[in-house]
């Protein structure tokens, strides 16, 4: 349903949601039903999952709390084909889903037809920025502003929109840029998925299902109590 509204992707959400393997199989194919790509978070440090996430068809994965050059050498290469990665081949409904009927084709295309984010949510992965976006295999960062904001306020404030680390976040979507990468956000405000465009951030997820129902479900019941 949601990849019909409009919505230029869906993400599924294997880190801070529910999903599972079961109901990421299903519902990559929901969303290829209606015509758009999936993207799929996995659990922290299980990069084996990254690259089941792609089996499955996923058209990018994001890689959370990577916070060294070790952590996104290990992602990019359980999501890239040798000689870049080391993902190993199963893709049988990636390539159901694909446009690319036979496997040369699609090993010749996959890398560069899928991507990986590796998120950036610590001081740690900041001051390391330039050297992740480096490795090879990295597609681009996705920032969580959450705990982007827990780290810049050394657990003071769980605030994604603090603004003291504003100006960190626009950096990154710079370096980003510099290294030719691309930069991702999760914009907990819809408000501010302007801003965040103009820093240049190209990909901003914002919502989820469970606030979309709560909303949903608010704005139906005041509806009733209304009449």
């Amino acid at each position: 349903m949601l990849a019909r509204l409009g919505f230029d992707a869906v993400t599924l959400d294997m880190q801070h949601g529910f999903h599972s393997t079961e109901s990421v199989l299903r519902g990559i194919a929901g969303v290829a039903l209606a015509g758009k790509p999936a993207i799929v978070r996995i659990p922290v440090g299980r990069f084996d999952m990254a690259s089941r996430a792609l089996d499955m068809g996923a058209a990018a994965v994001i890689a959370p709390m990577i916070n060294d050059v070790d952590d996104a050498r290990a992602f990019a290469a359980a999501t890239k084909f040798p000689p870049l990665g080391e993902r190993s081949w199963g893709p049988h409904r990636a390539m159901q889903l694909s446009r690319h009927g036979d496997v040369s084709t699609f090993m010749r295309t996959a890398d560069r037809e899928t991507l990986s984010f590796a998120m950036i949510e610590t001081r740690k992965a900041f001051d390391r920025l330039n050297d992740i976006l480096d490795v090879d295999g990295i597609d681009g960062v996705f920032v969580g502003p959450a705990d982007f904001s827990i780290a810049w306020s050394e657990g003071a404030k769980v605030d994604p929109r603090l603004e003291e680390m504003m100006p960190a976040i626009e950096a990154i979507a710079s370096a980003a840029k510099k290294s030719g990468k691309l930069a991702a956000l999760y914009a907990a405000d819809p408000g501010l998925v302007g801003r965040y465009r103009q820093m240049g951030y190209g990909l901003v997820a914002t919502g989820s299902d469970t606030e979309s129902l709560v909303l949903g479900a608010t704005s139906l019941l005041e509806r009733a109590k209304a009449e």
